[in-house]
């Protein structure tokens, strides 16, 4: 018996299901972007809005201190931070993600295990870790003495070049479940056969992760590179909860977020908003340029590969 032919939906009833959706959008996404632009391109006195000043916030930024110093040093730490996330986050979520793709036994239990962090608030995470982590009453430098490593032991979260080391392990370690879905569901929808055919041939299992499963990821790689890219820029729950709004240590847990909060909130200067606006602007141009630039590399990869 012929199957039946299912009807496709009419453009405007597949358009009517389409509109809570692009309604939620317009007012939570696009709003913010449009008034958060218009709002750097005025000067402003307290909430007052004052005249049109054109690039002058942009240019306050890059010229004027404390902005001139803090901007680069912010923007340098969240590619520290995406730079760990690829080397340690997501390199650890793919190694195993395919070591329980090839263990049927238990693979839910710790897929669960090492998700769990993933889905607690980074907020609780980052104030868990400084208690933790604390010199005083931490388990951490309490571990090390009692084996002997009493040299080791230090404050952490109070050593400018321990500590933005600690944010990038701490959000490595809270999101490494990402990636492990992500490459986990990828894994499970690729063709067994072509790993077959080279098991055939005689290639190890290195080999045979190196030239037929590594290639056949490289979508997937490319797609959790972007959004961990996203993710670091917009880091802020962590490193507040480990550095608070200043980025302590002298600076050194500073990120683009947490200058947006300082220059919005913290500042006390009368044209706050349009300077904070233009941090926001500048971020969101970041973001989306390098996102793109990111996605067209890796299409270009993934087409050299086929």
């Amino acid at each position: 018996m012929s199957g039946r032919r299912t009807a496709a939906l009419p453009t405007s009833v597949a358009l009517l299901f389409l509109l809570p959706a692009a309604a939620l959008f317009a007012v939570f996404v696009l709003y913010p972007m449009a008034t958060a632009l218009t709002y750097s391109l005025f000067s402003w006195r307290g909430t007052a809005q004052g005249s049109f000043v054109g690039l002058d916030n942009f240019v306050t930024l890059l010229t004027s201190e404390p902005y001139r110093s803090q901007l680069p040093r912010a923007f340098a730490h969240n590619g520290l931070l995406f730079a760990g996330a690829m080397v340690v986050q997501n390199s650890v979520g793919l190694l195993l993600a395919y070591v329980l793709h090839k263990r049927e036994r238990m693979r839910r239990l710790f897929q669960v295990l090492y998700t769990m962090p993933y889905l607690v608030s980074p907020l609780v995470v980052g104030y868990l870790w400084s208690l933790l982590l604390s010199p005083l009453f931490g388990p951490v430098n309490a571990a090390l003495r009692a084996v002997g490593l009493e040299s080791v032991a230090q404050p952490w979260l109070g050593d400018p070049d321990t500590a933005l080391w600690v944010v990038v392990l701490v959000t490595a370690w809270q999101w490494v479940g990402f990636p492990l879905l992500v490459y986990g569901a990828a894994l499970g929808s690729l063709d067994p056969t072509m790993e077959e055919a080279a098991m055939l041939d005689g290639a190890s299992s290195r080999q045979r992760f190196w030239y037929v499963t590594l290639p056949m990821l490289v979508p997937v790689i490319g797609t959790v590179s972007v959004l961990t890219f996203i993710f670091s820029m917009e880091a802020f729950p962590i490193p507040y909860a480990l550095g608070g709004s200043n980025g302590s240590p002298a600076g050194a847990t500073d990120v683009m977020s947490l200058l947006f909060y300082r220059t919005a909130f913290g500042s006390g200067a009368s044209n706050a908003i349009g300077v904070s606006s233009a941090v926001a602007i500048l971020l969101f141009v970041v973001i989306v340029g390098v996102s793109v630039l990111f996605t067209r590399w890796f299409r270009r990869v993934e087409r050299g590969l086929t």
